[in-house]
């Protein structure tokens, strides 16, 4: 395993700076946020996915950016709702986009998120989480129809560009936890995997390291962020629709790598080992969403956690 950085963790920095830091830090591979003007979820701050579609000089350049540093692109980050009943047309396009340009790279791998379809005629998707009342059930039966027929079409295209789909695990998605990863793996074939983010199975109250364990050769990539239960969870639950912004009356928040836990590095270590054990020896690449901590910083303490980690293992 290798030290890696969603260059999105330094959105406020230009291609160039974001590049000298992960090179100063020792970081040895980055992941590119795409979509932007063009859809999906990543503001993209230091790559154009149409002008990299369509200008070879673009992508000659972004080579020269970041070779010229000592680092290696790994994969591009293509998080958005490919099943959203208004934008995901364009969120899938992006996707597409995304397939497309890791082979022009060279690259195997595109993370991005599985999407949540909407109940039949509405405009908003709908997060099934509870089994009562009982068209809950109904509804997440559609979704995962609408859901297999689209992603077997994406799973195609990713298998004749020779790319894997790395799937993140999150909230308000259709794959939000390993049972519903499995199943589309099982749906669509074993070209999609996880993007194992422990974050987001923090706050929902799994343990990552049986994640890891569970999904054991279905791991296609890792990001590396963390996440702080607060003390105001225990009355408030962790279902949290406050604000991000507004760490202190929230019942979770992102935090640093390694400020999330008592333990801290032990945490990471234990979780860097159960990694290899799965037989994962990628990037971890660096997620940052701390609101308390300036970016870089944020990102420094990363590196020297999952160092720290590394060095146990």
């Amino acid at each position: 395993m290798n030290l890696g950085l969603l260059t999105d963790s330094l959105s406020t920095l230009t291609r160039a700076d974001a590049l000298d830091v992960a090179a100063d830090l020792g970081v040895e591979t980055v992941e590119i946020g795409l979509g932007g003007d063009h859809g999906g979820w990543s503001p993209a701050p230091h790559a154009d996915l149409h002008e990299l579609l369509t200008d070879a000089a673009a992508r000659a350049e972004l080579r020269r950016d970041i070779a010229s540093r000592g680092l290696r692109l790994e994969a591009f980050n293509a998080a958005g709702n490919p099943l959203h009943p208004v934008h995901g047309a364009r969120d899938t396009r992006v996707l597409r986009g995304a397939i497309d340009l890791a082979n022009a790279f060279e690259l195997d791998t595109v993370v991005t998120m599985s999407g949540l379809p909407a109940a039949p005629g509405d405009s908003f998707p709908a997060w099934i989480t509870t089994v009562w009342p009982p068209e809950n059930l109904q509804l997440l039966e559609h979704q995962w129809r609408v859901a297999v027929e689209h992603w077997g079409a994406l799973a195609e295209h990713a298998r004749a560009a020779g790319v894997r789909l790395a799937v993140e695990m999150h909230a308000n998605q259709l794959v939000y936890s390993v049972p519903g990863l499995l199943r589309l793996r099982a749906a669509v074939g074993d070209i999609v995997g996880a993007n194992l983010d422990p974050s987001h199975l923090l706050w929902m109250g799994a343990d990552p390291l049986a994640a890891v364990q569970a999904l054991s050769g279905a791991i296609h990539h890792v990001h590396a962020k963390d996440t702080r239960i607060e003390a105001r969870a225990a009355v408030a639950s962790r279902l949290e629709t406050v604000p991000n912004e507004q760490t202190t009356e929230r019942a979770w928040n992102f935090v640093a790598v390694g400020t999330g836990h008592p333990d801290g590095v032990d945490f990471w270590a234990r979780f860097v080992a159960a990694l290899a054990a799965a037989g994962y020896d990628g990037p971890l690449s660096i997620e940052n969403e701390d609101y308390t901590l300036g970016q870089e910083e944020s990102v420094r303490l990363a590196v020297a956690t999952l160092s720290q980690a590394c060095a146990r293992v």
